[in-house]
């Protein structure tokens, strides 16, 4: 009884003593992320200095590099995990942030456009990785999850479907290792994609954001294309992550019509519970800036705030990305999310593309 007494940390400094452990992975991220701020602007001014035309790489491109070199060569220390494991709540904070920038009246207008686009997607993505899945044999949950995670917000959506689905730890080990696989590919091909066929910058962020499965991936892809690509990747993605209660919540219904899952009984508070609440937060803000509650200074602030928040962000996206673990769970979830999609990939892209012509994006 002595040494359980001993043991035992007092409540009054349990919450302090958490903060305390985020400190060193959070000091990583900035640090990480401020690097990238100074690699692009030393390479711009170096260009300017020699009068050379070098290409102007985003500080998001760097922070991601510099994040993926360290997760793969040394590794991220235990003491840093808690901290760089933020990187989520930073981008959820940037997002909230990000409203300001945005009047409620363009939110609706591009959300409009967005939602039709986003329901066409949502019903490619679950019809061709379901196919996929049942043509290479893979296990049935598997296929549920990869249809779930490719279609929505990637790993967040299947973390929230495999308790729903009640399907297996190595099942969704394997399908976030997939996602996560061909997120960081999503990062450097959709950009160089983009601006090989000249997009707009309205253009790339809606199909970004329609097109990348996770948000933090989605929201960098846009800004390594251009800032303002990158606002509406995310406000089209965010658009997209609405929808994931819906999407579970089917799943959950069709498993437990297989006995293979639990019935869900209200499913009001199901899709509350699954509900993406910055999604609200973006709005909320968006609202106040609509009825002009901010002046120009505190938009500006605002702003800024969000770049730092995202600066974060894209540093633990990098720091995330361990090749060495996601070669260790196999090929076949890889090959079908791989066909999936660059399936998603090009029916988006022709959407986005015919959006373009009549919407004048």
């Amino acid at each position: 009884m002595t040494e359980a007494i001993a043991f035992q940390r007092p409540t009054a400094v349990a919450l302090p003593w958490r903060l305390v452990r985020l400190l060193p992975g959070v000091a990583l991220l900035f640090s990480i992320g401020y690097a990238g701020k100074l690699s692009e602007a030393l390479l711009r001014d170096y260009g300017k200095a020699h009068h050379l035309a070098l290409p102007n790489i985003e500080y998001v491109l760097w922070a991601i590099v510099f994040g993926m070199v360290i997760a793969n060569t040394v590794g991220v220390a235990q003491v840093f995990r808690p901290g760089v494991a933020t990187y989520d709540f930073w981008l959820k904070a940037g997002i909230v942030l990000l409203g300001a920038r945005f009047l409620l009246g363009d939110v609706l207008k591009l959300g409009g456009v967005s939602l039709t686009l986003v329901a066409i997607e949502l019903a490619v993505a679950i019809g061709i990785m379901t196919l996929l899945g049942r043509w290479f044999r893979l296990k049935p949950k598997l296929t549920s999850l990869l249809a779930v995670g490719s279609s929505i917000c990637g790993v967040s959506a299947i973390i929230a479907a495999k308790g729903a689905i009640e399907a297996d730890d190595d099942d969704a080990t394997f399908a976030i290792a997939a996602i996560l696989a061909l997120g960081a590919f999503g990062l450097f091909a959709y950009p160089a994609l983009g601006h090989l066929l000249h997009m707009s910058d309205h253009a790339f962020g809606v199909w970004a954001g329609l097109a990348v499965d996770n948000t933090a991936e989605a929201a960098a892809a846009g800004a390594i294309f251009s800032d303002a690509a990158g606002k509406i990747a995310v406000l089209t993605k965010s658009t997209r992550n609405a929808m994931i209660g819906f999407v579970v919540l089917a799943y959950a219904i069709y498993w437990a019509s297989r006995g293979q899952a639990k019935a869900v009984e209200g499913k009001a508070a199901f899709l509350w519970q699954k509900f993406p609440k910055f999604v609200l937060g973006f709005l909320f803000v968006s609202l106040l800036a609509t009825f002009q509650v901010f002046d120009k200074a505190q938009i500006a602030s605002l702003a800024n705030l969000s770049r730092w928040a995202f600066l974060l962000t894209f540093a633990g996206v990098g720091l995330k990305t361990d090749f060495r673990e996601i070669k260790r769970q196999g090929v076949r979830p890889f090959v079908v999310g791989a066909l999936a999609e660059l399936t998603i990939t090009v029916v988006t892209l022709g959407l986005v593309l015919a959006a373009s012509a009549i919407f004048t994006f």
